[in-house]
């Protein structure tokens, strides 16, 4: 059986931790572990997996790659990175397409946090049984509330009756009470995860959305790019259907069988969920109550007055501060972001590079400071900058630094120049970290202004 991991979302809903460049499934919140949901996505499903094939894009590809080396599982997944997304349909298609035809695919998000993994472990060998016999098969979860950003499956044992959209809350709560009136007919939250055959899925998208499987399959036979062992590059996706699995398959298909699942499961979609699985900051509190406190920075005291039932979500480059219970409405705060700042919407202060990361110290009109650090045995990419002038400063471990055609060592508290428009490259030959600060220059310092002349790991050469 092989594990489809989707990998790909950008985790707006929790923002301001939760960026383009670092979504909620690489996220390291949780108490007591250093584990992302990623992680404990590839952990949890190990054990009934042969391999993995891991959908992403080429932004994801390095953070994915390191987190499951932290793992030290001694896996080798497989990725398809997305040029774009298309949604679930295309991206289940793809693996489809890219696995053996009779081969069980289980389909999973990366961001799920689920618990009780004994009732998992059996949700997913009932579900292998139903799939071996040619079914798709969908997850349902036994709600818990009458929520209202989940859709539902109506279903009668393992017959799917109908699936319902995200309904309001009178018909959440009508299904809950049909729920514990023992009928036969009961309400699942909709989990978002499948297992099926390869081949099956592809007759039944081929039958039900013939556009999606035709667009699909031209371009997986056409513009497939492989960049490595591991990695193919898929291209030329803007006419491909955008298109969820469900509205696509699942809602048509009379193939549908579903496993309701009695164990634990978040999809980590709100803060309002998201209170739930972490233990809020300590906080001095005067005539304050039932409030979530977050910060990035462990030193940080934070202190409230007069406040109740909030949360409040503290990063070194933005402050949400929202009422328990309202926190779906961050997307709104995301649509005027993308208006006035999309910047905020991408990156942390600290950003991840398949190298190693940066740190923005400050950044103002005409100078941009950096903390760098460089993993042994790795480079960045041959480059110049045409707006920008560079000073660097060694704090631990050897840089070599290429500049033109000399290259040589900086050591701890050692610098060097590089002027704008001369081609260079920083690597770290040795087994510790380098770690540096970069004072940047300029008229212009975006990140935008470095034209790649070679690179190691193959972006934008």
């Amino acid at each position: 059986m092989r594990n489809v991991v989707l990998c790909g979302g950008s985790g707006t809903r929790l923002w301001p931790l939760s960026r383009r460049l670092m979504p909620k499934q690489f996220l390291q919140l949780f108490d007591g572990e250093s584990r992302s949901l990623f992680q404990k996505s590839i952990e949890r499903n190990k054990s009934f997996c042969d391999d993995f094939l891991i959908i992403t894009n080429e932004d994801h590809y390095f953070l994915a790659l390191d987190q499951i080396d932290e793992l030290g599982l001694g896996i080798a997944p497989q990725f398809l990175l997305e040029e774009i997304g298309r949604n679930t349909a295309p991206a289940i298609a793809f693996a489809a397409l890219a696995s053996d035809e009779d081969e069980i695919l289980f389909v999973t998000p990366s961001d799920h946090l689920i618990k009780d993994l004994k009732r998992y472990e059996e949700a997913v060998k009932q579900a292998k049984t139903l799939a071996k016999e040619g079914y798709l098969v969908t997850f349902g979860i036994e709600p818990t509330t009458p929520h209202t950003g989940y859709g539902y499956i109506e279903y009668r044992g393992n017959d799917v009756q109908r699936f319902h959209e995200k309904p309001n809350l009178v018909t959440a709560q009508k299904y809950l009470a049909q729920n514990a009136a023992d009928s036969d007919i009961k309400y699942l939250w909709n989990s978002g995860m499948f297992m099926f055959r390869a081949s099956v899925y592809l007759s039944e998208l081929q039958k039900h959305a013939p556009e999606v499987y035709e667009a699909c399959k031209e371009v997986y036979e056409n513009h497939l790019k492989s960049i490595g062992d591991a990695q193919t590059r898929i291209t030329q996706m803007d006419n491909i259907p955008d298109i969820s699995v469900d509205y696509a398959v699942m809602e048509k298909s009379n193939k549908i069988k579903v496993v309701p699942g009695e164990f634990r499961w978040n999809d980590v979609g709100s803060f309002d969920s998201l209170v739930n699985e972490v233990n809020s900051k300590e906080a001095i509190e005067v005539d304050s109550q039932n409030n979530f406190y977050y910060s990035d920075d462990a030193k940080k005291v934070i202190a409230a007055i007069g406040l109740e039932e909030c949360i409040v979500i503290d990063t070194k480059d933005a402050l949400l501060i929202a009422k328990k219970g309202q926190t779906q409405k961050v997307r709104d705060v995301v649509a005027q972001l993308k208006k006035s700042d999309p910047e905020l919407l991408t990156v942390h202060s600290i950003v991840h590079r398949p190298w190693g990361t940066y740190e923005v110290l400050i950044d103002d009109r005409g100078y941009k400071i950096k903390r760098i650090v460089v993993k042994p045995g790795k480079r960045l990419s041959l480059q110049k900058h045409f707006h920008r002038n560079e000073h660097w400063i060694v704090l631990s471990g050897t840089a070599t630094v290429t500049v033109g055609d000399e290259t040589y060592y900086v050591r701890p508290n050692e610098s060097t120049y590089i002027k704008m428009g001369e081609v260079h490259r920083l690597a770290n030959e040795g087994k510790i970290p380098v770690i540096l600060i970069e004072a940047q220059v300029g008229e212009y310092t975006g990140e935008d202004d470095i034209v790649r002349i070679d690179d190691d790991f193959k972006r934008g050469v």
